[in-house]
């Protein structure tokens, strides 16, 4: 039986294809955006404090829409005004509402690092990636064999693009070449069933080389998860739907760090 991480893959395959006939290589190299200098997501994440990627997505499938009121370039404002160390941008349209708008907006909207986070599975979307502004990529190892990795974060390198490479299992660490990564994300949510389980970050790096920026993702809702996160060597988080859940994400990102600063000087 398919997964619903199964039909997004097969979704995003058939939605490149008509892109990649719609628009070529070469017009996206024309965009003003591709050219500009990027920043390295993780020189952005390697700080004294837990770094935040404060997300902007719309909806997600597990839990449907979750921001009516979806402004991006307020949004990425609110985060850069209240200390977010770097943004992640959804651009996935059909489960998760996003678009390549979105990302582009963001960038022009703030000075801080970017990601694309999309399902990325062929070269073409990370050209896209820079056309539209963006800093970084989302590498999904759930989706991709290791030479496929491996090839897709060459391809990046030398567009110019960070990488975050992100694993669920442990097993996944061995598709990896630690030779090429410098930011490995864990995703605390299957993305087959979509449950979360907050340790399992710390037990997948575990097993990973210290050298890489570790980055937590999904579910991650409170201070005092933060705080054990970082106590734990986790060096980032990613948070999206507790920042967009609330009135005003930017103050709910202020607030979640003072907590957690407060959290971990209190222990």
């Amino acid at each position: 039986m398919a997964t619903i991480l199964d039909r997004i893959v097969a979704d995003t395959r058939a939605f490149v294809a008509t892109r990649k006939a719609a628009v070529s290589v070469q017009t996206l190299a024309q965009r003003a955006l591709f050219s500009r200098p990027t920043l390295r997501l993780d020189e952005a994440l390697r700080r004294e404090h837990l770094a935040v990627i404060a997300e902007i997505k719309q909806a997600s499938p597990s839990k449907g829409l979750i921001r009516a009121d979806y402004n991006v370039p307020e949004i990425a404002r609110q985060y850069q005004e209240h200390g977010a160390d770097a943004l992640s941008v959804l651009t996935e349209p059909f489960y998760f509402q996003g678009g390549l708008d979105h990302l582009a907006t963001a960038r022009m909207a703030v000075d801080l690092p970017v990601l694309r986070k999309d399902f990325i599975i062929d070269p073409y979307q990370l050209y896209e990636a820079r056309a539209y502004g963006a800093d970084a990529v989302l590498l999904i190892a759930a989706v991709l064999d290791g030479p496929a990795l491996y090839d897709l974060h060459q391809a990046a390198h030398e567009l110019g693009l960070s990488c975050l490479v992100e694993v669920y299992d442990r097993q996944e660490l061995d598709k990896l070449d630690f030779g090429q990564i410098r930011v490995l994300g864990v995703n605390n949510r299957d993305l087959r069933t979509f449950k979360v389980d907050i340790d399992h970050a710390l037990r997948v790096f575990a097993e990973a080389p210290d050298t890489v920026v570790r980055v937590a993702e999904s579910g991650l809702r409170s201070a005092r998860e933060l705080a054990y996160l970082r106590a734990h060597g986790v060096d980032a988080v990613l948070i999206g739907e507790t920042f967009m859940r609330a009135p005003n994400p930017g103050k709910a990102l202020a607030a979640l760090k003072s907590e957690t600063e407060n959290v971990i000087s209190d222990t």
